[in-house]
């Protein structure tokens, strides 16, 4: 039996704003350990005999940081799969049961989004073996979470007749997130179970179930992965075709409709940490409740989540608060009140302000930059080139640029020449000349860049030659 891993890297999580960004969003952030919440997800797959290597389905702009986090964890994906736009879960999904049962016709496929947290990972393999059990014998089956309390910020799944199989259940209905007055008899009756997100099944039963429930997706989707194409190391599905799918998630599209539908109880230590409050909640807490990380000083503080990114944070005489620093934004929030963080978000959005989409240092294939300083006419950054990274040979209309050589060795081309700078060393590149800088070195290079003209847009950009193969 093999059981091949479908990893869920979409979402950007705007309840975990200042954080969580479109650009970076929460499973590619370390929250609950030093590692991502993608490289945790990943690495509680590694000691499970019967699991494959994760196929990654994520979003074209996070596809560079997928890769490098993988690689960081010594982790070679089945494929990493670009989806061209959002379409929910089940195209995602259908996407990754073409691609796999391609492979392998009876490929037995484990969903799981990228950002969940599950601390009892024996328990959880033990459910897998469950699961797959069920989806052998043609089951869609759905982890049910045993509820620790009358939560109101997650869907439920009521169990039906218990099956032949022991600890396996049929799927009486799946409920919407409930008022707390339901919930807490929901807890009380012992046959509901949080809905994990979670699923395992065969990828022939998956899409025979699409193509009857909803048609035009499974069809959309085909032609997607027909037409797909590869870009490095990775599988670009077809934009138009599935520009043209519907969006819908795989309750609604497949679990709430199938009659196959199966449900496995499973006590992992989960949570989906969809808020401040539910990091909170999975961390470890000091004597009076408080979670922090950081340069941060707390006086008379109980029950708060603090979180320092660039500065030190003091915080005095409060509780139940969540305070988030960020180098270019603050949130502070009663525990109570964090699900209208996403209203923050709204706003910004309507404003037409950045603040929700990247963080000052924006992470690119070759490493980063990060913005220092900005005024008119003129705009300075940190930029690091990882070993062996190359920017696009490119130029510029509206700005010229100086770079600074903090540490490391640069290999500068400007128009025909090539020269190679050390520490203390710099370079100048005019308007309109084209230009490259690379790091053939084996540490990483620091540069300072100074830019200088009328338009300093990101946009500015036109691209001559660019091993990435970004347009």
């Amino acid at each position: 039996m093999k059981i091949y891993p479908v990893i869920l890297s979409g979402g950007a999580g705007t309840r975990l704003w200042p954080l969580s960004r479109a650009a970076l969003p929460k499973q590619l952030l370390p929250l609950v350990s030093d590692r991502t919440m993608l490289q945790e997800t990943a690495l509680r797959l590694r000691d499970h005999a019967a699991l494959e290597a994760p196929l990654i389905v994520c979003g074209n702009e996070h596809r560079f940081l997928v890769a490098e986090q993988l690689r960081e964890i010594n982790l070679a994906p089945q494929g990493i799969m670009l989806e061209p736009l959002a379409r929910n879960t089940a195209p995602a999904v259908a996407a990754a049961a073409l691609y796999l049962q391609a492979l392998d016709p009876e490929a037995l496929m484990l969903v799981l989004p990228a950002d969940h947290v599950i601390t009892d990972v024996p328990a959880f393999h033990a459910a897998i073996d469950q699961a797959a059990q069920a989806a052998q014998n043609g089951a869609l089956a759905t982890f049910g979470i045993v509820p620790t309390a009358p939560e109101t910020g997650y869907g439920y799944i009521h169990a039906g007749q218990a099956l032949a199989q022991a600890g396996t259940f049929a799927v009486d209905r799946f409920v919407e997130k409930p008022d707390r007055a339901t919930a807490q008899e929901f807890l009380a009756a012992g046959t509901y179970y949080w809905n994990s997100g979670m699923f395992l099944f065969r990828a022939a039963t998956y899409l025979a179930e699409l193509e009857a429930f909803q048609p035009a997706m499974a069809s959309a989707t085909a032609a997607a992965v027909a037409q797909s194409y590869r870009d490095l190391d990775f599988c670009r599905l077809d934009e138009a075709a599935f520009a043209a799918c519907p969006a819908d998630s795989i309750d609604y599209a497949v679990m709430e409709r199938t009659r196959h539908a199966v449900v496995v109880p499973a006590s992992i230590g989960w949570s989906d940490v969809g808020s401040w409050s539910a990091l909170w909640e999975v961390q470890p807490a000091d004597a009076q409740g408080n979670v922090s990380r950081g340069d941060v000083y707390l006086d008379d503080v109980s029950g708060s989540l603090v979180r320092a990114e660039s500065r030190i944070v003091a915080v005095v005489g409060v509780k139940d608060l969540v305070v988030v620093e960020t180098a270019d934004a603050v949130l502070v929030a009663h525990k109570d009140q964090v699900q209208r963080v996403k209203n923050i978000v709204e706003h910004l959005k309507t404003q037409q302000r950045t603040e929700h989409l990247h963080h000052t240092r924006v992470y690119r294939p070759w490493g980063c930059y990060e913005g220092i300083d900005l005024g008119e006419r003129f705009q300075v950054k940190r930029i690091t080139v990882n070993p062996g990274g190359k920017l696009s040979l490119q130029m510029h209309h509206h700005r010229a640029e100086h770079w600074i050589v903090v540490s490391g060795t640069a290999r500068v081309t400007c128009g025909d020449q090539v020269t190679l700078l050390t520490e203390n060393e710099s370079t100048y590149i005019p308007i309109g000349m084209n230009h490259r800088l690379e790091n053939p070195g084996k540490l990483p290079l620091h540069l300072i860049e100074v830019q200088s003209g009328s338009y300093l847009g990101e946009d500015d950009i036109v691209r001559f030659e660019d091993v990435y193969q970004r347009s």
